[in-house]
């Protein structure tokens, strides 16, 4: 804007002052009015006829410079006398008009102008910038020349050119102290924002339960703006976040827990085969307390054995160890696993409830031979003797029902975690807390999800698996 002011205002200046030259030519140009050319001089006396003498256009009446303001050059070039003459009006100390007479130097300048009539801007020597115009006076005999110079358009010029870097410079310091007030105005929610996040990296996240409580408050979880986009994606990211920490928290937990149930459960045989051996080593003649002694020590090392080889195949499975994916004829196995239950649990009614069609699912079949086996395990050891238990093919898997005394309410939500047992004493065989463990882990690693919905006289346990 302040180019385009100044290039408007400078433009018009120069064509108003374009304007003043060419009525200061048309005054410089017009003849005396007994029709002489104003450049000459009253003839003497039986002389010819000349310029103005040496003293500057003096041959020249009052009328000559009549109209002509202050700083107007006016000038005569002839060809045949060089240099020409001219003079400038110019106002002396006591307000009174004279003519400075132009220089040589000056006139030699003036006589470079193109006769065209159009304005040019020159140089003068002693004088400074002027705006002139150069013309024929008509009878052949000279050239005119009027001018005015610049120093009123060109102060004019400066002058805008400083009001308008000032005012450009006050101008953006005002629109800068503004846009940081508004800018800080509208970015206050962000500060907040930000505030929260550093609020949650400054809590301790490295290990322990963690309350990650912070949040964006609600006024600034509006997704209608940009800060409250941001606001409410941070809120879902700690969600996230706390989830995450809480599941992990829970899973040192567990960790913690199966280590040591795990422990515990070693210790047991391991005192056991201790004892023992302290017993066979007392009595080496007796043979009697070393045959029992080697008997307990042998039962108590299958009793560890397949507690590490379970613990073994849930560490496997927890590492994400791939499974075989055959085809497994699930009906054949649930067939052999029933006839080997009746033969361990003659007590119980066992039955199998087959569809007309054979059921393939695909998956490793020693791993959902262990799977059926442990839950059948589970129904003969922990239901008393006449229990009925069904085993029920479908097309997507199998369920096991009995019609026991079903989980206790305590265990419902525990029943497939690692070493949890029901009450041991009403039963005849206890055992170490993993064999539902086992059954889920393996039936995860399978892609497939086992239920568990237990009331006294109705328990079922449904397993499901991809189907071939």
């Amino acid at each position: 804007m302040a180019v385009t002011t100044t290039l408007a205002v400078r433009a018009y200046l120069h064509d108003q002052l374009d304007d003043d030259v060419r009525a200061a030519l048309e005054r410089a140009s017009r003849p005396a009015p007994d029709g002489t050319p104003p450049w000459f001089d009253e003839p003497p006396t039986g002389g010819p006829e000349r310029p103005g003498d040496a003293d500057g256009l003096d041959g020249r009446g009052p009328q000559d410079v009549r109209g002509q303001g202050v700083g107007t050059l006016t000038a005569f070039l002839f060809e045949d006398w060089d240099p020409g003459i001219g003079d400038v009006l110019v106002q002396s100390q006591d307000g009174a008009t004279t003519r400075q007479q132009l220089s040589e130097e000056a006139l030699d300048v003036l006589g470079d102008v193109p006769t065209d009539e159009e304005p040019h801007d020159v140089d003068l020597p002693d004088l400074g910038p002027y705006r002139v115009v150069v013309t024929d006076d008509g009878t052949g005999g000279a050239d005119v020349v009027a001018g005015l110079p610049t120093d009123d358009v060109d102060d004019v010029v400066t002058t805008l050119v400083a009001w308008e870097v000032v005012l450009v410079l006050l101008g953006g310091l005002v629109a800068s102290a503004a846009g940081l007030v508004v800018v800080r105005r509208q970015l206050r929610p962000l500060r907040d924002v930000a505030a929260t996040a550093h609020a949650v990296s400054a809590l301790p996240l490295s290990s322990g339960r963690i309350d990650l409580n912070e949040r964006v408050p609600d006024r600034l979880t509006d997704e209608r703006t940009e800060v409250g986009q941001v606001g409410a994606a941070l809120n879902t990211l700690l969600s996230h976040v706390e989830d995450s920490l809480s599941a992990r928290h829970r899973s040192e937990q567990q960790v913690r827990q199966f280590v040591a149930d795990a422990s515990h459960e070693l210790r047991t045989p391991l005192a056991t085969i201790a004892g023992y051996t302290e017993l066979a080593r007392r009595r080496p003649g007796d043979k009697e307390a070393t045959a029992t002694a080697l008997a307990k020590v042998e039962e108590e090392a299958g009793r560890m054995t397949s507690l590490v080889e379970d613990l073994l195949l849930l560490a496997r499975l927890d590492a994400g160890r791939p499974l075989a994916e055959d085809t497994v004829d699930l009906t054949r196995l649930l067939l052999e696993t029933v006839s080997d239950a009746r033969v361990l649990a003659p007590e119980h009614h066992w039955r199998l409830d087959l569809p007309a069609d054979s059921v393939e699912v695909t998956g490793d079949e020693p791993r959902l031979r262990q799977v059926v086996t442990n839950l059948l395990t589970n129904a003969r050891k922990y239901t008393p003797a006449g229990t009925t238990v069904t085993v029920t093919a479908t097309p997507s898997g199998f369920a096991v029902h009995d019609d026991g005394p079903g989980f206790p309410p305590s265990l419902l939500d525990h029943a497939f975690e690692r070493f949890v047992r029901g009450d041991t004493s009403r039963h005849r065989e206890g055992g170490a807390g993993l064999g539902l463990a086992l059954v889920a882990a393996i039936v995860d690693a399978h892609g497939g999800d086992v239920d568990l919905d237990s009331r006294p006289g109705d328990t079922t346990i449904t397993v499901r698996l991809p189907r071939r």
